[in-house]
């Protein structure tokens, strides 16, 4: 099968695995796992900030960044499809309690699009408290968040006294389509969240990365999650790896997106802006067939893809997919296109 539903279902490479089996460990809850140590510490550095935590999801991440941000009640200005308010299972409202509102059409919003979101002060309303940006945007296609719209909103945010969040959970992505550090491209950000395991092929894990205040605060949000680990230091070994020798190779996962949306910008049936495809995920919609059918025929020919609405398609490349199953893949989901019904 050629794997294209998400850069999470990538395994674990004989390196990485050697890396894990051989990793230095202790009890992390007391502080003595010096792997966990070691990529805390090189996370904060490639983010930029001045520490960061080690929790076993980006869900959780997002969580306690929220939870450092906002009290029960709050509300966080997103991105329309934010993967804060589409796909963490309702948590920002159970957890954090806090509630979203969604601005923009894209998944990208501006200053001016926040700005309209932003509550006025009065017992009756709930407060605004944050603003969250997704870098890169999962629904709207991989999209890069633009630089200049980052600065405006965290402008805003200063202004306004709120918190900026970036989920970052495809941080290393905008850093590889950017050519920037990815403490550059999180630079405006209080709190960013990054994963290990998209993209990087780690198996697990993600960094939540902010000031030391924040993220002293944050071990004690991981703990009250549930999120607190021991010999974690197995998994923060893949997690290293995949920093020190997975990340200059995310142009390869660009360039085979690039190459399966052109082949499928010009098929019959399918429609595709190339513009969009900026980094390794496609997302294009069907003329007449249905998704889930759409779906099930390609599995049938050996790609595996994912209906992300009655007639959208997502297909993500990376670490395990050759662009040589890149060209197989194309021709199978160029060719399913058409509607099957008569």
């Amino acid at each position: 099968m050629i794997d294209l539903r998400s850069d999470t279902v990538t395994r674990p490479t004989t390196a990485m695995r050697q890396a894990m089996a051989n990793a230095d460990v202790g009890d992390d809850v007391y502080g003595e796992d010096p792997s966990v140590r070691a990529l805390e510490e090189r996370s904060a550095e490639l983010l930029g900030k001045e520490a960061a935590i080690f929790v076993p999801s980006g869900t959780m991440a997002n969580q306690i960044a929220l939870m450092l941000h906002c009290r029960p009640g709050d509300e966080v200005i997103v991105g329309r499809g934010a993967h804060l308010y589409y796909y963490e299972g309702g948590a920002g409202g159970a957890f954090a309690g806090v509630q979203f509102v969604e601005v923009g059409t894209t998944g990208l919003f501006t200053a001016a699009d926040a700005t309209l979101a932003i509550k006025p002060e009065a017992y009756w309303l709930p407060r605004t408290r944050a603003i969250s940006v997704e870098n890169t945007h999962n629904r709207a296609g991989g999209r890069v968040f633009p630089s200049a719209d980052i600065d405006a909103l965290a402008d805003l945010a200063v202004s306004h006294g709120f918190a900026v969040h970036m989920d970052g959970a495809r941080i290393w992505n905008a850093s590889a389509k950017l050519g920037l550090p990815a403490a550059e491209v999180a630079r405006r950000a209080d709190t960013v969240s990054a994963c290990f395991s998209k993209g990087l092929g780690a198996p697990v894990g993600s960094a939540l990365a902010g000031s030391r205040a924040h993220i002293a605060h944050a071990r004690r949000l991981r703990r009250m999650l549930g999120g607190a680990m021991r010999q974690a230091g197995i998994l923060a070994a893949g997690a290293l790896y995949a920093l020190d020798h997975h990340r200059e190779r995310l142009v390869d996962d660009h360039r085979n997106a690039r190459r399966l949306a052109e082949v499928l910008a010009n098929s019959p049936g399918i429609q595709l802006d190339l513009a969009s495809v900026e980094t390794n995920l496609v997302i294009f919609d069907l003329v007449d067939a249905v998704g889930d059918d759409y779906v099930a025929r390609a599995r049938e020919q050996g790609v595996l893809v994912s209906a992300i609405g009655p007639r959208r398609i997502r297909a993500v490349t990376h670490l395990g997919v050759e662009p040589a199953e890149i060209e197989e893949a194309a021709r199978v989901l160029a060719s399913n296109g058409r509607s099957t019904k008569r």
